[in-house]
């Protein structure tokens, strides 16, 4: 079996929206320009174009050498924590959520095996920190960026918009932090972990193209942008635009197909329709729960039309991300990258009752702040 083959039979999301977009483009078919308005191309091209940039980033080994210097300063294994958590969580809003846990994860697999670090309970941890810290970027996670392409909001007033949610997420996390990881010293020694050559010039040409990225998104022109990251990685740089993850940007394209048809059914809309979305609380608990239902990218394109206040729903489909682990992509990352027994039950364990405490109190916060 040819190994693309292989490879696309694990992607289950990436097989069922497709197979959902399929079945009802049979049934229901519709015209050309409603497929092309459902595909959101804008926000496909602005994840493709900061994709690039990230792969770049972490193919120049720039951000592993910066994080193995920052664990080299730890001298315990709560500061530690609290540093890979702090990182992590930064990372994630500049590469996003799922790339943060390609960079961190591994790295903390690395640290547990020359330490005494309990490398599920971290691993879980960084599920929630960059869940956290994703929140508060405009680029930090795919919800975010579709949300800020669908208000056109400027770049800073977005993240001052999601100050108050992220806040409260990321303030949570750090007290978990210290409260479930062990008392004790930790002795690390970095040039056993990082073994990746920085490459100054890749790093500098991904973090140039990451900027110019944001502020050709910021004005509109994403597609643009995409398109001419193109020619310095395809001339400089080609084994990256190799690497990156063109199946995860086939999912979204089909969560925005499959999903951008179900919504518009005649039977969904007048469901949808009998929600009171205008009640903030309504809007808020529908976009939690039905982030647990079918993660937080598709409960985001389920209700963005029918949401009055789409930064409302920006912060119910985030705190959407804790809880089962389908809530977020990135917690099914996080399981797969680390491969520990029973990790899954960890998670739930720690994750569903963290959703539990945060959504009151980003709730609150939001009300009062936002």
């Amino acid at each position: 079996m040819p190994f693309w083959i292989k490879r696309l039979a694990h992607e289950k999301l990436l097989i069922g929206f497709a197979l959902l977009a399929i079945v009802l483009a049979i049934a229901d078919p519709r015209p050309l320009a409603t497929y092309q308005r459902w595909l959101q191309l804008p926000t496909l091209a602005g994840l493709l174009g900061l994709m690039i940039c990230i792969q770049g980033i972490r193919d120049s080994g720039l951000v592993q050498h910066a994080a193995a210097a920052l664990v080299e300063r730890a001298h315990s294994l709560r500061v530690l924590g609290v540093l890979l958590v702090t990182v992590t969580a930064l990372l994630s809003m500049v590469l996003t959520n799922d790339v943060s846990l390609f960079l961190l994860v591994p790295l903390t697999l690395a640290i547990g095996s020359i330490s005494n670090l309990p490398v599920m309970r971290m691993v879980v941890l960084e599920a929630l920190a960059v869940n956290a810290g994703s929140a508060l970027s405009p680029i930090g996670n795919p919800q975010n960026l579709l949300l800020w392409q669908y208000t056109h909001l400027p770049f800073l007033e977005f993240v001052l918009k999601m100050l108050p949610a992220f806040g409260v997420m990321f303030v949570l996390v750090l007290l978990l932090t210290v409260a479930w990881l062990p008392r004790g010293r930790v002795i690390l020694h970095a040039q056993d972990i990082d073994g990746h050559p920085v490459s100054a010039s890749q790093a500098i040409l991904s973090v140039a193209a990451l900027v110019s990225m944001v502020v050709m998104m910021e004005h509109n022109h994403a597609v643009l942008g995409a398109l001419l990251l193109f020619v310095p990685f395809a001339l400089l740089e080609r084994s990256t635009l190799q690497r990156v993850d063109w199946l995860l940007l086939a999912t979204f394209a089909a969560i925005f197909l499959g999903l951008g048809h179900f919504t518009e059914l005649g039977w969904v809309q007048r469901g949808l329709e009998s929600l009171d979305l205008e009640n903030p609380l309504t809007l808020y608990a529908s976009g939690i729960l039905s982030s647990q239902l079918i993660s937080n990218v598709p409960a985001t394109v389920l209700l963005l039309r029918h949401a009055p206040d789409p930064m409302a729903l920006a912060v119910a489909v985030n705190v959407g991300g804790f809880g089962v682990a389908i809530g977020s992509l990135a917690n099914l990352i996080a399981l797969r990258l680390a491969k520990q027994p029973r990790g899954a039950r960890l998670l739930h364990e720690v994750s569903i009752p963290f959703l539990l405490v945060c959504a009151p109190l980003v709730y609150l916060a939001y009300r009062w702040m936002g």
